[in-house]
């Protein structure tokens, strides 16, 4: 089993990006420059690695080698926007990996490319690439190729040789059971347990019950074995069950209806532990947007554009405005999903105002992101 942390340490000692490693201070996908930038590294790696694992680190510097984190990144559908782009898409894992020296909520982002053993090509244009573009590593850059393409093995050695330096221990598993313990002092209720006798599985939160079920906030959760980081969240509410070879989450998102909160459930997020040291991985979305009053919604909608006017001319908000500027992203979203079309170009004209505003502000901003990506790719 691999530590993902010791993994990455063992990749950026390779300072120089590599025809089966490259690193990047952060992926943007919420745009097509950034979205068609990472399918050419994708095609590039996955044709330049036919018979071993390539890897993109994220959240590094890419002059100083540093590393300076990410946020945390749950987008299990990545897999279904390389699927739509490419053809012979190669499998795609993306994980969270927590080092100790980063601030709550930050990890290193580590996508994995598995072998392919195929030419895999752009199936269709996106920004400036073309459809039928083949791409490959000449060093550390990604190319395109128009001619004389030929897949060849010329990392698996090393790979596997990086990749076995890089494997789990005792020590490494209690010394990160411990780590996490100590990391989510009270208030926050911390717990572990363990699967098929080899996984362990540690959660923290602040925990409550309400109709005899319990419920957490704050949540944080880590696959110790592999140093992953499953699940992180500082604003939905979650509950957590468990079999002897299943741990499950499900996510709550809380929104504003009118004039009181409500929780809908948000995800479902089901691992399930083998005996032979393997595990898998399934999500289901489970979110139905309410459908709402129209009326009500475009009093919101004018209501939150009044509200960016205001940020834009830099007068100042009253308090009341300036909870409300907490529920702006999702009263955008709660607008955009009962078919007010403008409301997804608002809430991208407010990411700059809002991470000016302050940084509570604009998590909630990241987090109505989240929950839009996870119905897109639904």
């Amino acid at each position: 089993m691999i530590n993902k942390r010791l993994l990455v340490k063992a990749l950026l000692a390779h300072n120089d990006e590599n025809s089966f490693y490259d690193k990047k201070l952060k992926l943007d996908l919420s745009h097509k420059e950034g979205k068609a930038k990472f399918l050419k590294h994708i095609c590039a790696l996955s044709n330049s690695n036919p018979s071993n694992n390539s890897f993109i680190v994220v959240g590094v510097s890419d002059k100083t080698n540093a590393i300076v984190g990410v946020d945390f990144f749950d987008d299990s559908k990545l897999q279904n926007l390389i699927n739509a782009y490419l053809d012979n898409p190669p499998r795609v894992s993306y994980e969270n990996i927590p080092f100790p020296q980063l601030p709550p909520g930050k990890v290193v982002g580590l996508v994995t490319i598995m072998p392919k053993g195929e030419l895999t090509s752009l199936r269709k244009n996106i920004w400036k690439y073309y459809g039928g573009s083949v791409f490959m590593r000449e060093g550390s850059t990604s190319v395109p190729k128009v001619f004389d393409i030929v897949i060849e093995d010329h990392n698996s050695s090393l790979v596997e040789h990086i990749e076995t330096h890089a494997q789990n221990n005792i020590q490494l598993t209690l010394d990160g059971v411990v780590d996490f313990l100590a990391a989510h002092p009270e208030p926050l209720k911390t717990q572990y347990q363990v699967f098929q006798e080899t996984f362990v599985v540690c959660w923290a939160g602040l925990q409550k019950t309400a109709k005899d079920r319990t419920y957490y906030s704050r949540v944080d959760i880590e696959l110790i074995n592999e140093q992953v980081k499953l699940f992180y969240s500082n604003l939905d509410e979650v509950e957590i069950a468990w079999t002897p070879e299943v741990f499950q989450i499900t996510e709550y998102v809380r929104l504003r209806i009118q004039n009181s909160f409500k929780f809908f459930p948000l995800e479902a997020v089901q691992i399930r532990f083998s005996s032979n040291g393997s595990y898998t991985l399934h999500t289901q979305l489970l979110f139905e947007p309410p459908q709402l009053d129209k009326a009500y919604l475009l009093h919101r909608f004018n209501a939150n554009n009044a509200l960016l006017d205001k940020l834009e001319h830099k007068i100042p908000l009253n308090a009341s405005e300036n909870e409300d500027l907490y529920q702006l992203p999702a009263s955008y979203m709660l607008c955009y999903l009962n078919l007010i079309h403008e409301a997804k170009d608002q809430l991208l004209r407010a990411r700059p105002l809002l991470k000016a505003h302050s940084e509570s502000v604009y998590e909630s901003y990241k987090e109505t992101q989240r929950i839009l990506r996870k119905i897109k790719y639904n």
